[in-house]
């Protein structure tokens, strides 16, 4: 995802790469902050939160795509001393897709009597369920005032990022599914989010369809 998003960045002409925070390069992020204006986070769940949090400690937004973290403590976050104010945007998934899946989905589950999401991704994804599959069963839970629905999760070699939400009620079925077939796919969703993620009102925000809708 990391290499995706700089060649992103990259080919859009209102944007410059300034820095690659990789420490199998032996780039750190603190290396890359002081000429950042946005940084991009595509890590782990046990390095995210920190990396967040070095951001806006250094007046620098940031945009976080890694899931299975908890975020509570970005809300208490403030820039150091003389430092602006930097605000974050996280998003379980960048898909533009995905997110109307998880749209249509809070609508069906006002109608539908019940529901459950399967998750499928790769064998390399270290968190289950997904965030994209925690945020749309957060998401119908809200909307119905009712409990979440189940979710299963399945990891195997070949698959991308794929979620399908099954709904049954009287003689019925619904399923409303989403297949990322590349990792291209997530990019429009990354580039809005880096061009929105500094006119944000509130900090943090957490899910891409808050500047979609």
């Amino acid at each position: 995802m990391g290499e995706t998003v700089c060649a992103a960045v990259e080919a859009a002409e209102d944007m410059e790469l300034t820095g690659r925070a990789d420490p199998a390069f032996g780039t750190t992020l603190e290396e890359v902050l002081p000429s950042a204006d946005v940084v991009v986070d595509f890590t782990r769940p046990d390095t995210a939160l920190g990396n967040g949090l070095a951001c806006v400690r250094a007046g620098v937004h940031v945009v976080i795509g890694t899931t299975g973290f908890d975020p509570t403590p970005l809300k208490q976050a403030r820039p150091a001393e003389g430092r602006p104010r930097a605000n974050v945007l996280i998003a379980p998934n960048f898909a533009i897709g995905a997110v109307l899946m998880m749209r249509f989905a809070v609508e069906a589950a006002r109608h539908m009597e019940r529901a459950e999401i399967v998750e499928l991704h790769h064998d390399r994804k270290l968190d289950a369920p997904s965030g994209t599959a925690a945020r749309t069963a957060e998401l119908m839970a809200a909307a119905t005032g009712g409990e979440p629905p189940p979710i299963h999760s399945v990891r195997l070699p070949g698959l991308v990022a794929h979620q399908e939400v099954i709904f049954g009620d009287i003689g019925q079925t619904l399923s409303i599914r989403h297949d990322t077939i590349g990792r291209e796919s997530f990019m429009p969703g990354v580039l809005l989010a880096v061009r929105r993620v500094g006119d944000l009102a509130e900090s943090p925000v957490v899910g891409l369809e808050n500047l979609l809708f």
